[in-house]
């Protein structure tokens, strides 16, 4: 059986892109973001991942408005990255794991779960920067791909309830896998932020800690807020902390957290980073 070494959850706004592109990681306004990576990156050196799971949304790179799926599951052998406009670098392509990809997807349709399937899927910023981050001056992406994608742009979005019972799904998944590879989750986007509207530049720190607090001790706690609600106290964009609350449920029943920082703002955003690992 596959092991899961743990969970690393980082916000994916571009302009961090554009921070690293320009080598700006010690400038006085980026500096306390970039500082929470080096215990990011020992603990990856540590438990050497084999294969990511990830939990993102997409940004319109591989879906749009017209055509927006609530979940979708890539089943590719390889996944290319590509700039949705934001002017970023171009990284790496990511080796995919087809095998493992659709072990999930029937295990997430076994469990009444009806993602979409892409054997064809572009990576944007929401996943190019977190790699960037955990696995700086690689000459190749150290772990294969699974990636899962939520649906935190077109309304209706699936609830908190429903993200963290997927993640649970895919948690079950991996426990039947016969394969003996080192599984790091991951989970990307927010926290709190909203970019436009009367409400740009919003930021709830106090929502943020909440969220932060009982990620490893109490994820349920954060599906008791219906998404309205969860806009309200988030941000537009801060229900992207649904792909947290996915992956923290890919984790497993019991988390401990061996790292935490948390900034605000970059780019108007609450950017926050965590690494938690099985109890």
């Amino acid at each position: 059986m596959a092991e899961i070494v743990g969970a690393y959850f980082t916000s994916h706004v571009p302009a961090i892109g554009g921070a690293i592109a320009r080598g700006d990681q010690n400038d006085p306004y980026w500096k306390p973001f970039f500082d929470g990576f080096p215990k990011v990156r020992e603990w990856l050196a540590e438990v050497k991942p084999d294969v990511a799971i990830t939990f993102s949304n997409d940004h319109g790179l591989n879906f749009f408005l017209d055509k927006m799926p609530t979940f979708a599951v890539g089943a590719a052998a390889e996944y290319r990255n590509a700039d949705e406009g934001w002017g970023l670098p171009t990284y790496k392509s990511i080796e995919g794991y087809p095998e493992l990809s659709w072990h999930i997807i029937n295990g997430l349709v076994g469990d009444e779960f009806d993602p979409v399937t892409c054997q064809e899927m572009l990576v944007d910023h929401a996943l190019s920067i977190p790699f960037e981050l955990a696995w700086p001056d690689v000459e190749a992406w150290p772990v294969k791909l699974v990636p899962i994608g939520i649906n935190t742009v077109q309304h209706p979005l699936p609830s908190a309830k429903r993200c963290l019972a997927l993640g649970r799904s895919v948690y079950k998944a991996l426990q039947s896998w016969k394969g003996d590879e080192k599984i790091v989750i991951i989970g990307t986007g927010g926290l709190s932020h909203q970019l436009d509207g009367e409400r740009a530049g919003f930021i709830n720190k106090e929502y943020d800690e909440f969220c932060m607090e009982n990620l490893s001790k109490d994820p349920d706690a954060m599906t008791r807020d219906s998404i309205h609600e969860i806009v309200r106290l988030a941000g537009t964009q801060g229900v992207e902390v649904l792909n947290w609350i996915a992956a923290r449920g890919a984790l497993g029943p019991g988390a401990v957290e061996r790292h935490r920082n948390y900034h605000i703002p970059i780019s108007n955003t609450a950017a926050a980073t965590m690494v938690l690992e099985p109890a």
